[in-house]
């Protein structure tokens, strides 16, 4: 029997394989970590993209703010931020003077404890850490009009200092294309009235509003939109690899840079097929993407790129975090009773709430298969409730489904959404 390790919780979780099955197995191309990250992260931001040094950028009386991507993201922020920290320090900025700046968005705050963990105790008992409130009209400056003609409003403290930095983690984005780059803007440390518009159900329909993805996306554009408007001083960005060692260093301008990250991802995330399957199992990438079922549609929709109608999709995601309990996700799941009636409350004019795009983007994969969900933090009933299947084996539910078609074509995605698959026959954008 073969055995196959998906990407799940911290551990990874190793399934096996009946005898004579053919399953096709669909991964990134392998990049080794790079062996001295310190110094790669120094050299990016010494030698950046279309940019002068960072040294060159600052004054030593400046005020700094640096966005950081939030407890959703395997960003390895105590990894990165050092270096970044004393880089600035060194080109004589004070310790006083800098402010992290939690990218939520709309997601939940972090505790103390978890912000040690992400950062590590030297940054968050040396440094100011601000938790943006996406709510918080007193500290939300408006910058732009998006395309609603709204205006947006992004975090005070970020438009007021003096030098700007974005940092964050490039992979591919289930409906902005690639993450990175001007998502640590919007949504990352925007109002919440703009990330509704940004990622409502227009936008979300857009058939450009999906992996790999940006120009002609809607929603990725609008990003870049919001994100140059407010001037951003640096971007340091990174890639990662499935042991989550960076691969590669992208610093300097955010268009440019940005760039360069994106192309390096699109070299070992795309990969082709030649068909679609009845069958597609994934997981959700592993900790911490995989923290909740919220952030497990992402793996439903890479599986779904390439499953057959009428087929199904089974995923692995550890669901720590639950449904969760926090956000409109799980309170949206239960204004119908079928995903046809989900997606006829979302479409219709006038309807708005906070996580409608997850909500939508589920419903729209479960027209085309059945998800079956396995989860250590999910109970069967929680999955049920969320209009999904529960899988308590996944041997048994693969079992299951080859019994009732013996011919069954089965494709696994291992690392989940870090794969982009692809019909071989389709151009990539």
């Amino acid at each position: 029997m073969r055995r196959i390790k998906m990407a799940f919780g911290k551990e990874g979780l190793w399934v096996t394989l009946p005898d004579g099955l053919d399953a096709t197995i669909i991964e990134p191309r392998y990049i080794p970590g790079i062996v001295d990250e310190a110094q790669a992260i120094r050299n990016a931001i010494r030698h950046p993209i279309n940019s002068l040094p960072l040294h060159e950028l600052v004054r030593p009386k400046d005020r700094a703010a640096i966005v950081f991507s939030d407890i959703t993201r395997p960003m390895p922020n105590d990894r990165v931020l050092p270096i970044l920290l004393d880089e600035l320090e060194k080109a004589g900025v004070l310790s006083t003077n800098i402010t992290l700046i939690n990218g939520l968005a709309t997601h939940r705050r972090q505790t103390s404890d978890e912000l040690d963990q992400m950062l590590g105790k030297a940054i968050t008992e040396k440094y100011r850490i601000l938790q943006h409130d996406a709510w918080d009209q007193s500290n939300l400056v408006p910058v732009t009009s998006n395309n609603c003609g709204r205006m947006v409003k992004v975090n005070r403290l970020y438009l007021e200092a003096d030098i700007r930095i974005l940092t964050g983690f490039i992979e591919p984005h289930f409906f902005a294309g690639f993450s990175g780059g001007p998502k640590a803007v919007l949504p990352g440390i925007a109002d919440a009235e703009a990330v509704l518009d940004n990622h409502n159900a227009q936008n979300i329909s857009s058939p450009n509003a999906t992996w790999g993805i940006t120009t002609g996306n809607p929603i990725w554009e609008e990003m870049y939109k919001v994100a140059a408007s407010t001037q951003p001083t640096f971007l340091l960005n990174v890639t990662l690899n499935r042991e989550k060692q960076i691969t590669g260093v992208f610093a300097g301008n955010l268009n440019e840079a940005h760039k360069e990250g994106i192309s390096f991802v699109r070299q070992h995330a795309m990969q082709p097929v030649p068909h679609a399957f009845d069958l597609v199992i994934t997981s959700n990438s592993g900790y911490p993407l995989d923290l909740n079922l919220y952030q497990a549609v992402k793996g439903m929709s890479c599986a779904a790129q390439i499953v057959k109608p009428g087929g199904d999709i089974i995923i692995a995601a550890d669901c720590w975090d639950g449904l969760p309990s926090h956000g409109k996700y799980a309170e949206l799941l239960t204004m119908a009773n079928s995903p046809e009636g989900l997606l006829d409350r979302i479409l219709t004019p006038g309807f708005r709430s906070f996580d409608q795009w997850q909500v939508q983007i589920q419903a729209q994969i479960q027209l085309k298969a059945n998800v079956h969900v396995y989860s250590k933090g999910l109970t069967p009933e929680q999955i049920t409730n969320a209009r999904l299947l529960p899988c308590i084996s996944i041997e048994d539910t693969l079992a299951r489904l080859i019994e009732q078609k013996p011919s069954l074509s089965v494709a696994i995605l291992p690392e989940g959404p870090q794969t982009i698959p692809y019909f071989q026959s389709m151009e990539q954008s």
